[in-house]
């Protein structure tokens, strides 16, 4: 079981991923026990960055959307079968954010990514075994990256297939990822739509 952390007592590390986490717990107060379990795991002794930390680790997410905004870019995941949005381990790398915008620029075969600014949704799920690897924690940390003009995406090893969807579409899809779908609504919200 992670250890808890208390913003009230305990002293986040200095660290500007943990400044990250604390403004998205301001912007998003109803997810504070997520974001207390992030600082926990980014305050462990063992290297959380590392995908060989099999109690959990970080991962980094795009949630990659159109130059209009109106749809994002998601991919049928090989492993775990399910449409979700385009990210990867950190293996190593502390700058998340840098992590988002190499896995959907590796991932999509798109030119002229941009990242925009500051942490737009924390999820925290269970990967089951595959291949050998126990089942463990991901602690994704996602961030929005737009696209530019070119939409023509290349399908990568890691997807089954790649596909623009609609937000609006996916916030009301029952049966789309759960956390794809929160983040659908994020998108709507910040949008004002």
């Amino acid at each position: 079981m992670e250890p808890a952390f208390d913003s009230r007592t305990d002293a986040a590390p200095a660290d500007p991923l943990a400044a990250a986490f604390d403004a998205y717990r301001n912007r998003w107060p109803e997810e504070a026990d997520v974001v207390a379990h992030f600082h926990a795991l980014l305050a462990d002794a063992v290297d959380p960055f590392l995908r060989e930390r099999l109690a959990g680790h970080f991962t980094a997410s795009a949630w990659l959307v159109s130059s209009d905004g109106g749809r994002v870019l998601l991919t049928h995941h090989r492993k775990l079968g399910r449409w979700l949005q385009l990210g990867g381990h950190a293996d190593g790398d502390r700058d998340l954010a840098r992590v988002a915008l190499k896995e959907a620029e590796e991932e999509s075969g798109l030119p002229g990514l941009r990242l925009e600014p500051g942490l737009f949704d924390l999820d925290r799920h269970w990967i089951p075994e595959h291949r050998g690897v126990p089942a463990h924690w991901h602690y994704d940390v996602r961030y929005v990256v737009r696209a530019g003009m070119d939409e023509a995406f290349v399908v990568s090893d890691e997807s089954h297939a790649l596909a623009w969807r609609a937000v609006t579409g996916i916030a009301a899809d029952g049966a789309a990822d759960a956390s794809v779908r929160r983040m659908a609504r994020k998108w709507l919200e910040r949008a004002g739509t």
